[in-house]
C-alpha cells in the first residue's frame, strides 16, 4: 500500500524559512508528477508547486522566488524549501503524488497535511 508521508511545518516567524519533506513510501512501482498543494483557512486546496517525470518544475505565481521544490533519494521524495514567509503563506499543505502501485495503474495519493503558520 503507497502511502505518503510528510514533515517539517509548525510556527514561522515573517521573512523566516522552513522546508517541508514528503516520502512516499511502500510498493511503488513507478512516479509520475509529485508536489505541494496548500489550503488556506477557509479556501479552496491550491496548486503551488510540482515537479514533472523529466524533472520540469512549476510554481504558482505568488510563490516564485521564494519557493524551491526539490527531488531526493530517486523519485520517491520531494521537498520545498520555502524563504522569505509571509503571513499569507499560512496554510495546511499537503504533499500529491501521481503514483503507480506494484505495476497497477496511476492514482494521485496524498499525504494527511502539515500545518505552516507564519507569524507576523
Amino acid at each position: 500500500q503507497v502511502r505518503l508521508v510528510e514533515s517539517g511545518g509548525g510556527t514561522v516567524q515573517a521573512g523566516g524559512s522552513a522546508t517541508l519533506s514528503c516520502v512516499a513510501s511502500g510498493s511503488v512501482s513507478d512516479v509520475n508528477a509529485m508536489g505541494w498543494y496548500r489550503q488556506r483557512s477557509g479556501q479552496q486546496r491550491e496548486l503551488i508547486a510540482s515537479i514533472t517525470p523529466g524533472e520540469r518544475k512549476n510554481y504558482v505565481e505568488s510563490v516564485k522566488g521564494r519557493f524551491t521544490l526539490s527531488r531526493e533519494n530517486g523519485k520517491t521524495s520531494v521537498s520545498l524549501h520555502m524563504s522569505s514567509l509571509e503571513p499569507e503563506d499560512t496554510a495546511v499543505y499537503y504533499c500529491f503524488g501521481i503514483l503507480s502501485d506494484a505495476g497497477a495503474s496511476w492514482d494521485t495519493y496524498w499525504g494527511p497535511g502539515t500545518q505552516v503558520t507564519v507569524s507576523s
